[in-house]
């Protein structure tokens, strides 16, 4: 099976024959050891630091459908390199043009959009309020209260107002959930102001990266979203998905990484830019992402195993099916 694969150091990515020849050098220009990369085994490659590579690199990733997400210094994600689309069906395309069009339509796929995320979210508090009694309920009944609201919200910005009441009342229970180590202290992004902020916005980058990377394997454009806004030059629906996913992959993944002191305060450094995760740590962050891709967890409907990843291919179809009038779309709701 393809996995990710995550270049940290500044280097050269080259082709040799069917394989991928990354070579690492220091800031004075010199070489490290090589790392081979067989291209059956890649999915996607994620670049932290800079990256030498010419036209024909990329011509061969694209031939071998392999993209390519880029992260500057401050772990910001400034953008991927996606193959030539070789799913995408006209009338996929015109149908998620249809339903973005109609108010209606639309505002039934943002809505369940949300409704997932809050479900999620909400797994991930009950979870922590049992086991520690957090004092989490208020919060709880909060966001209970929100998801109520969601069927009748009038349109996507009002849908958009109660998403981030949701968020904001979630945000506000992590430093109950994580004790004294870390301090969120209102959420900042551009640049992260603390390390918990540094977590965060890696991490839901790199669950958005994933979500993109399962689109690019369907038939749906990734540039036609429902909750968030399309824009120029950004793959909102990768957006909308990522909504789902961030409290049980990416949230969830911090929680554990913290509680079990893998991420220490001295992980991280002050920059005038923001707060950034040191390299060995964040090398530490990204393989346990990898990990948490590949978990796999009993699919009550189709009853065998599956991964986290496959897990957003599957939300990508039921969006499919929904497009095309098969099945309602509903939702992923974590159950455990």
């Amino acid at each position: 099976m393809k996995q990710p694969k995550y270049l940290m150091n500044p280097g050269r990515l080259s082709r040799k024959d069917h394989t991928l020849k990354f070579t690492p050098y220091d800031e004075d220009g010199n070489e490290g050891q090589p790392r081979f990369l067989p291209v059956q085994q890649v999915s996607d490659l994620y670049v932290f630091g800079n990256l030498d590579a010419n036209s024909a690199l990329y011509n061969f990733l694209g031939k071998e459908g392999i993209a390519v997400h880029f992260f500057d210094y401050y772990e910001h994600y400034t953008g991927s390199f996606m193959p030539r689309e070789y799913l995408l069906a006209g009338k996929i395309q015109i149908e998620q043009t249809k339903h973005y069009l109609s108010a209606k339509k639309r505002m039934a796929i943002a809505q369940a959009f949300v409704e997932g995320a809050a479900c999620n979210i909400l797994r991930v508090l009950k979870y922590y309020d049992n086991r520690r009694d957090n004092g989490l309920t208020e919060a709880i009944e909060t966001i209970e209260q929100l998801l109520a609201s969601v069927p009748t919200a009038a349109d996507v910005p009002t849908l958009m107002g109660i998403e981030g009441n949701i968020r904001q009342t979630y945000y506000s229970c992590f430093d109950a959930i994580l004790g004294e180590t870390f301090c969120l202290d209102g959420r900042s992004k551009r640049p992260p102001q603390n390390e918990l902020n540094a977590m965060i916005s890696l991490g839901n980058m790199l669950c958005y990266s994933a979500c993109l990377g399962m689109i690019y394997h369907t038939q749906l454009n990734p540039t036609i979203s429902y909750l968030h806004e399309p824009g120029f030059r950004r793959y909102s629906l990768a957006l909308d998905l990522a909504e789902i996913f961030k409290p049980i992959l990416i949230d969830r993944l911090i929680f554990r990484m913290v509680n079990k002191k893998q991420l220490q305060p001295s992980d991280f450094r002050m920059e005038v830019e923001g707060c950034l995760m040191k390299e060995p740590a964040r090398k530490r962050f990204l393989q346990e992402f990898d990990t948490s891709l590949k978990e796999t967890i009993k699919h009550r409907s189709l009853g065998r195993s599956v991964s986290y990843k496959h897990l957003i291919k599957l939300e990508c179809y039921k969006l499919q099916k929904h497009l095309l009038g098969i099945d309602a779309y509903k939702p992923f709701k974590a159950w455990w």
